[in-house]
């Protein structure tokens, strides 16, 4: 397969600065809406970049699980590789790409764990059999094979019975506290639409079109 064979034409209505909102959220949550209507399969996945002390960077899909005012919260094993760089460089990238709609959402900032609290809570939410699972997986560490991690796994479930499972101490979440955030439309020609809100000092947002 020649993948420069493979292309796309967008017919996208247009995006600018008239149509955008004030704040990056309130725009993100107009656009998520729609993704989520249209029947996008998990419109909460995103690409979280880290970088480890060193500037070694890596990426992998985690699913968004909260939005606020101040940025986008994820959870995860405090001991995996992505908490690992952010303990040693607290900043990251989210990307969310929403393709059959021609969209796309990048995010960028500090990073810091959420409250104790804000964990307790969602993961008392999660399916139990994901509770299980926190507590079965050592997430990013070498494992022998698959049998050692169903192995934990059922060790999960005679530990806890019917009982309430309580969340490990190893895990929760992260905040990515959004300083730029680039809404990008794919348009004809390749003369795509891209707004990109950047916060100034004093806390507020500025709005700007960049060139495709």
């Amino acid at each position: 397969m020649d993948l420069a064979d493979l292309r796309r034409t967008y017919q996208s209505r247009p995006f600018d600065l008239d149509d955008s909102a004030p704040e990056p959220f309130d725009q993100f949550r107009r656009w998520f809406s729609e993704v989520a209507a249209s029947g996008t399969i998990e419109p909460n996945a995103a690409v979280l970049a880290t970088a480890s002390a060193d500037g070694r960077p890596s990426a992998r899909h985690v699913l968004v699980k909260g939005i606020d005012n101040r940025g986008f919260v994820f959870f995860t094993n405090y001991g995996s590789r992505k908490a690992r760089d952010l303990a040693e460089n607290p900043r990251a990238s989210l990307v969310f790409a929403w393709s059959p709609l021609a969209r796309q959402v990048a995010v960028e900032g500090g990073v810091e764990r959420v409250t104790e609290a804000e964990s307790d809570a969602y993961f008392a939410s999660r399916p139990r059999p994901s509770q299980l699972g926190a507590w079965a997986s050592p997430q990013s560490m070498e494992l022998a094979s698959r049998v050692e991690l169903d192995e934990a796994y059922a060790a999960a479930e005679r530990r806890f019975g019917d009982g309430i499972v309580p969340r490990p101490p190893n895990w929760g979440g992260f905040r990515v506290l959004a300083e730029r955030v680039e809404f990008w439309q794919g348009r004809p020609s390749r003369l795509h639409d891209r707004i990109v809100y950047q916060r100034n000092s004093s806390g507020g947002w500025e709005r700007t079109r960049l060139a495709p």
